[in-house]
């Protein structure tokens, strides 16, 4: 079957990156069309006069006119606040820190998106993701991006072989100067328009002020804990990895109020999660403070000083089996080298770790202390550039 006989429908979000992926697809001769996806518009999140949605949708419409492709906006913010909000205000809630971004993969784009595309006709659906997929023995590969400053193969972690077999990402092969240079040159609109900073449903809306609005303020306690705490005096045996001892490890510090000194008061313990520096607004200390424990059942903050203290490190972190997720089917983790490279955020370094299979989970045991392992974040593993699978942190 040739290109022109093949129709992609590209999810077009007035950025530079979906842009120049539409503007491949067509100089590869392909039956291309674009949609812009409206995920959001509740004005009781609005921060600012601006609208980024507007202005968005129509600079992916400018670009499907100059591609002289066809074009659409979708209206999805009921599956958005179904899929995404309720879900990710529940984790926050109960103490957890939940990465919409990936779920915004998992159930729009690559779901809801990928449906109404199949109804259009398409053949796959493209983004302007900075990722590549490559099928190999009736399996396909999830692999990182050339471009390993804007690899984006962390947020789709959670797709499924199914959705890969029905994905394109043009911008894989490229990095992000070559993807300007190809916007500029094609005379796009995008070509120097700044990358989104914001959530991918809210826009230029920042997590922390949407959280406020949609979460009540509950004033409580912020406690200090001291780095020569008691809780140290007993080193960690990590080169003993019974499940029971990894069960121990892979548990948090277990503070309570009398391990420390109340420093002042915060708004909620729901905002803030472990690692975290800006919005404790305390000050008198020598370094700044990080959150290294939230007790949302108590609504209390822990803190300590400096990004050394020893709360902030653990080596070993649980997996249910419930939220282990396989990317690569076929893999056979008991006849391989259990070498793997992992990151439990984006952008972070790939860490070299190996995984343990229990009973009722999958332990994962870094090489090096890894600081503020956040339970609801998405910890992922590679074999050299592929990524094999995923799972939410518990």
């Amino acid at each position: 079957m040739s290109n022109k006989n093949t129709r992609v429908v590209v999810a077009l979000s007035g950025g530079v990156d979906s842009s120049v992926a539409a503007c491949l697809l067509v100089k590869q001769g392909y039956d291309v069309v674009g949609i812009f996806m409206k995920n959001w518009h509740d004005d009781t999140v609005t921060i600012s006069n601006e609208c980024p949605w507007v202005e968005d949708s129509y600079d992916a419409m400018i670009v499907a006119e100059k591609l002289s492709i066809p074009f659409q906006t979708i209206d999805l913010s009921k599956e958005y606040q179904e899929r995404i909000i309720d879900y990710m205000f529940n984790e926050y809630k109960i103490g957890n820190t939940p990465n919409p971004d990936v779920l915004c993969n998992r159930e729009i784009k690559f779901d809801v998106f990928l449906e109404i595309a199949k109804n259009l006709g398409a053949d796959y659906v493209a983004t302007g993701h900075y990722c590549r997929v490559v099928s190999e023995n009736n399996q396909f590969k999830l692999l990182s991006g050339k471009d390993l400053n804007k690899d984006q193969s962390y947020f789709l972690c959670q797709l499924s072989q199914k959705q890969l077999s029905k994905v394109m990402f043009p911008v894989g092969e490229l990095d992000k100067k070559e993807v300007r240079l190809i916007a500029k040159e094609q005379d796009l609109v995008t070509a120097e328009k700044k990358d989104s900073q914001g959530l991918c449903f809210v826009g230029k809306v920042k997590l922390p002020e949407f959280l406020q609005q949609k979460l009540k303020i509950k004033k409580g306690i912020v406690v200090k804990i001291s780095n020569n705490n008691s809780q140290y005096i007993d080193t960690p045996d990590y080169n003993n990895h019974s499940l029971e001892n990894l069960r121990k490890l892979a548990k948090p510090f277990d503070y309570s109020l009398k391990d420390g000194d109340v420093l002042g008061e915060h708004d909620g313990a729901h905002f803030f999660t472990v690692g975290q520096r800006k919005g404790l607004a305390i000050g008198g200390s020598k370094e700044p403070l990080f959150v290294i424990k939230t007790d949302v059942i108590n609504n209390v903050v822990y803190v300590g000083e400096g990004k050394d203290h020893p709360g902030l490190y653990r080596k070993v972190l649980f997996i249910k089996n419930k939220d282990f997720h396989k990317v690569r089917t076929d893999f056979d983790y008991k006849n391989v080298n259990n070498k793997f490279e992992s990151r439990i955020r984006y952008r972070q370094p790939l860490q070299e770790s190996k995984l343990v299979f229990g009973e009722s989970g999958v332990f994962m045991i870094f090489d090096n202390l890894q600081s503020a392992i956040s339970k609801g974040q998405f910890a992922v593993w590679y074999k050299n550039e592929e990524l094999i699978g995923s799972g939410v942190i518990d």
